[in-house]
C-alpha cells in the first residue's frame, strides 16, 4: 500500500520498519510525557516528535547499512566473475609460476 499517496511501503527498503519502530517510539516518549506531566495535548506533540525522530533515525541507519551491504554484494558479485574469467590462466593470481613459466615471460 502507499503511505500519504507516494510512499510504497512494501517496495520501499527500510520503509516498513521505519514506520514500525516511529509507531513504537511515538507511543513510548508520548507515554513518557504524559506519565511526567499528566498533560494530554502537549504529550500528544511529544508523541509526534517522537516519531519523526525515530522514524527519521531508523531511516537513515537503515538506508546505510542497506547501501553498504549493496556494495560488499556488487564487490563480491565482480570477484567471483574474475575468478572465474581468470582462473587457470596466467593472469590468476592464485596460480603458483613453475620455472618453465617464469622463464617464458
Amino acid at each position: 500500500f502507499k503511505l500519504l499517496g507516494f510512499l510504497d511501503v512494501q517496495n520501499t527498503p527500510c520503509a516498513r520498519e521505519s514506520i514500525l519502530y516511529g509507531s513504537a517510539g511515538s507511543f513510548i516518549v508520548g507515554l513518557g510525557h504524559f506519565i511526567a506531566t499528566s498533560r494530554v495535548r502537549r504529550s500528544c506533540d511529544f508523541a509526534v516528535g517522537g516519531f519523526i525522530c525515530t522514524m527519521l533515525g531508523y531511516w537513515f541507519y537503515c538506508r546505510y547499512n542497506y547501501a553498504q551491504r549493496k556494495i560488499r554484494q556488487r564487490m563480491i558479485r565482480e570477484g567471483m566473475k574474475n575468478k572465474l574469467l581468470f582462473e587457470g590462466s596466467a593472469f590468476d593470481p592464485e596460480r603458483k609460476q613453475t620455472g618453465n613459466e617464469r622463464s617464458d615471460s
